[in-house]
């Protein structure tokens, strides 16, 4: 072999990039977009992409705005289709905004894989994640418990994302079946914890029907929610939250959150990214295929990470288990 065929065999190496062990090349890059990339719930998320980047030796990367913005996060999967991604896992935070980029993305070959919260309208290749609607069951049969059947709600929620619609759903379920309890209103927080600070404080000085329960459907209200209560000495009052963040956490040990519901963004994302990896290693013959009518489907159509409710009686425990995990990474 000459020398002019050697250095053309080492120039296609260089340029087709290297396989490793695992049979992925080094120029593969994965994405995982959100919505409020610096909650940290996403943070956990991001955590177990890393994890499993490093287990598969590709590269992958968490992108979207830091304070929850929809139309910066459907910027930010368009930059990550653009950049040929070799495969995204998204949290639709507005599933019909993002529906014509998944399916554009989908229509490129790359595949997409929703977590958190699902786009179903889309052709996203599955949806990874918590059952929602039985969170939602889980939460309101606990507030039942805790009100003894009777009593007036308040909903903090982002109108329009799925899951939270799936929880909202889920407890509806179950109040339906005690007429005792009546839902005053659903606050929208924007993603904002101040909005819940304000519109908490205002409804304790204000409203003429006093929230005996403040029932919170994504992450970041109901630790202000709590503060609100400790301030204005309204011990009486039920909150159940959702999430594991530390303030939550620190509330519940306390004894002003009654409980939360703790998902598993870690799983999703880690389990997700190894979904990709064998998608980009063992291709479909095509992504833009209605899989959910498919008897012999190669994919689900919903892999389900779990929850856990975490109260007082075994708050302690969650949270050593959570610091043997970081020990043990």
């Amino acid at each position: 072999m000459n020398l002019s065929v050697l250095l053309f065999a080492g120039v296609s190496l260089i340029l087709v990039g290297c396989t490793g062990s695992t049979g992925h090349k080094s120029d593969e890059k994965y994405y995982l977009v959100t919505a409020n990339t610096k909650l940290p719930y996403w943070q956990s998320a991001a955590a177990g992409l890393s994890s499993a980047a490093r287990q598969l030796d590709v590269k992958a990367e968490t992108v979207g705005p830091e304070a929850y913005d929809a139309q910066a996060e459907q910027a930010a999967f368009r930059d990550a289709v653009n950049k040929g991604a070799a495969g995204i896992l998204v949290s639709a935070a507005d599933p019909n905004l993002m529906k014509g980029d998944i399916d554009d993305a989908i229509g490129r070959g790359i595949p997409v894989i929703t977590i958190d919260s699902d786009s179903p309208a889309s052709k996203r290749l599955f949806f990874i994640g918590t059952n929602n609607r039985e969170v939602g069951r889980m939460g309101g049969n606990r507030a039942v418990k805790e009100l003894n059947g009777k009593g007036n709600v308040v909903f903090y929620v982002l109108p329009g994302q799925e899951n939270i619609e799936e929880r909202l759903h889920g407890y509806k379920d179950v109040f339906e079946e005690h007429p005792g309890i009546k839902i005053l209103q659903t606050i929208d927080v924007k993603g904002d914890p101040t909005v819940a600070f304000d519109q908490t404080t205002s409804l304790l000085d204000k409203a003429k029907d006093k929230p005996d329960a403040f029932i919170c459907l994504e992450a970041v209200a109901c630790r202000e929610v709590a503060d609100v209560l400790d301030r204005k000495k309204a011990t009486d009052k039920v909150v159940i939250a959702m999430d594991t963040d530390q303030g939550t956490l620190d509330w519940i040990k306390k004894g002003t959150i009654r409980a939360t519901i703790a998902q598993k963004p870690y799983t999703m994302t880690f389990y997700g990214l190894k979904a990709l990896g064998d998608l980009h290693l063992n291709k479909l013959p095509s992504l833009d295929v209605k899989f959910a009518l498919q008897s012999t489907s190669p994919v689900p159509v919903f892999v389900d990470t779990g929850t856990v409710l975490v109260d007082k009686s075994n708050v302690d425990a969650f949270i050593s288990a959570q610091n043997e995990e970081k020990t043990a990474k």
